[in-house]
């Protein structure tokens, strides 16, 4: 049943009626974690709103990624050079020289433009981010972020196979051909230079 975008949800501030303009549609692939490069690279496709926070998409990403441990830093870097990060156990940024994603709005995004979200410093889950034109014309931001489709096979977060799996170690890993295509964002990403 689809619902008339116009109507208020139960919650919703007042006057919180959705806009075709603010509407984003943010693709979000897994390229690396835990010392390996995934191929084919698992994705999800995110409506969002201008009015979200870069903390509400890191959760739905985190969600929709099987993460159940999500108590880790995590940080958003943008073109130019800005960063977005935060942590609830601290005031403010966890990271000097960072924007606080708590605060910090999706409306700074342009289609087209492509960031990476790097969850848990230690283990790397690294994901590039593609901000696309919106699928759906309308989302309503009383609502978090959520994944419309996707597709692949989902790492375990600590790489256990089954319950009574001890966590796996991190394998270090180099630089990966796997990583040419991508933008020069990171400092593993995009084209290797020759040594």
């Amino acid at each position: 049943m689809r619902r008339d975008p116009a109507v208020r949800r139960r919650g919703a501030p007042a006057g919180a009626v959705p806009d075709a303009d603010a509407a984003l549609s943010i693709s979000v692939e897994l390229v690396s974690g835990r010392g390996r490069d995934w191929w084919p690279r698992p994705g999800r496709v995110f409506a969002a709103h201008r009015q979200h926070t870069f903390a509400q998409l890191a959760d739905a990403v985190d969600v929709a990624f099987g993460r159940w441990d999500r108590a880790h830093l995590h940080v958003f870097v943008l073109p130019a050079g800005m960063d977005v990060s935060w942590a609830s156990w601290r005031a403010g940024p966890a990271f000097r020289n960072t924007r606080d994603g708590r605060s910090a709005r999706l409306d700074q995004l342009r289609v087209g433009e492509r960031f990476a979200y790097v969850f848990d410093l230690g283990q790397d889950w690294t994901h590039l981010c593609t901000v696309r034109s919106p699928e759906s014309p309308t989302v309503d931001p009383s609502l978090p972020p959520a994944p419309v489709r996707g597709w692949g096979d989902l790492p375990d977060q600590y790489g256990r196979g089954r319950p009574d799996d001890e966590p796996e170690a991190v394998v270090p890993r180099g630089s990966s051909a796997l990583l040419d295509d991508l933008p020069p964002i990171l400092p593993c990403w995009g084209p290797r230079r020759a040594a």
